[in-house]
């Protein structure tokens, strides 16, 4: 077993009999490096003192208080200082030796989530991503919260392990406490979309709706990795919301109704066909969250007078996702019109989740 593991366990979960015996054993196997003899006396165990003439002076000086401090905060700011200056050094593994000894030997101390939380960023420095993560929940479920320099040790510890973690099931658990606990201190439209994600990956539809119609109000949240955040959340909060009732279950059929709607002229029978929602009419340049068009587009008023031409097959960019249909005829300033069709992505309705809907219009020529 990982040796950061063993010990990780034996601090957060101490009532485990085999602790002790693992760690002793652990030592006399593996040659672990020796702790304090005594409570953190460098004199006689110079492990703990590193680092060029000068560091080495400070620490041997931080210890010697240490040794006599008898008032709590006192005696974790010196803690902090020597663990503070191990980081400076890059000493990491003497940074987790020293604390986790610490931890061991009084588990009463109201300073141990700190402690420990600087042991699980050691296990980060060293890229021992699962015992970091072993250390970070722990704190959460065994020790009480504490704010260091105004920031809570727990919320630190979530948003760690939200990047840590690789279970979205464990991803969906951090970040509603994360929202429950710390919603006055966290970015709320990124954490809600967060969930939503995680919930999306787990297959909960119904949690997934809920966290965008959360996230909903804080759009323009900064989301990394998704720039179309808000597209995303409103077409399907949206679409949740809508009858359906424009859908086909097949391209084919929705094709084909398009074509004899353009053959009669009839906008009445298109606007029935098109999309109720997330419909939108632009440019191939335009971006994708630009419906600046919408506020103009009649069909009625395109229509009216001209002959509405169409392909016989739809263009060779189509999938089996995506189709495109060219037609012409439109307004002498800009005849060419591509009708878009899209497969609907929606599981949370196996009823609807893989019908076909009329999404959009692209103006002008294909690129």
């Amino acid at each position: 077993m990982n040796r950061g593991i063993i010990i990780a366990r034996c601090l957060l979960e101490p009532s485990r009999r085999w602790c002790l015996f693992m760690l002793v054993l652990m030592s006399m196997i593996l040659g672990c490096a020796p702790g304090p003899r005594s409570a953190d006396s460098p004199g006689r165990d110079p492990y703990y003192i590193s680092g060029a003439p000068e560091d080495r002076e400070t620490l041997r000086q931080l210890f010697r208080i240490l040794a006599t401090e008898t008032d709590r905060e006192a005696e974790f700011a010196v803690v902090r200082e020597i663990a503070n200056r191990y980081v400076r050094l890059g000493e990491y593994g003497k940074l987790i030796n020293f604390l986790t000894a610490r931890t061991n030997r009084d588990p009463q101390d109201p300073y141990n989530a700190y402690y420990l939380f600087m042991v699980a960023y050691g296990y980060i420095q060293q890229e021992a991503y699962p015992v970091a993560a072993l250390y970070f929940d722990g704190i959460i479920k065994n020790y009480p919260d504490l704010t260091v320099e105004g920031q809570s040790i727990h919320a630190t510890c979530l948003k760690q392990l939200i990047t840590l973690v690789d279970n979205p099931e464990q991803a969906v658990g951090y970040y509603e406490e994360l929202i429950d606990r710390f919603s006055d201190s966290i970015d709320l439209g990124l954490a809600y979309f967060m969930l939503a994600q995680a919930y999306e990956q787990i297959g909960d539809w119904n949690g997934a709706l809920q966290s965008y119609t959360k996230y909903l109000p804080y759009r323009g949240a900064i989301i990394p990795g998704f720039p179309n955040a808000d597209q995303h959340a409103k077409q399907l909060v949206d679409f949740n919301k809508s009858p359906k009732d424009w859908t086909f279950e097949n391209l084919n059929t929705l094709v084909s109704t398009i074509k004899a709607a353009l053959g009669e002229g009839s906008s009445l029978r298109l606007r029935q066909y098109q999309a109720k929602v997330n419909f939108f009419a632009r440019s191939w340049a335009q971006e994708d969250t630009d419906d600046s068009g919408m506020a103009e587009f009649n069909l009625a008023n395109f229509m009216r007078g001209n002959q509405i031409r169409y392909a016989d097959t739809l263009d060779t960019g189509s999938n089996a996702n995506e189709a495109y249909l060219r037609t012409s005829g439109w307004d002498q300033f800009m005849s060419i019109w591509y009708f878009y069709f899209r497969k609907i992505y929606f599981p949370l309705d196996p009823e609807i989740h893989g019908r076909w809907e009329w999404a959009g219009v692209y103006y002008g020529e294909k690129f």
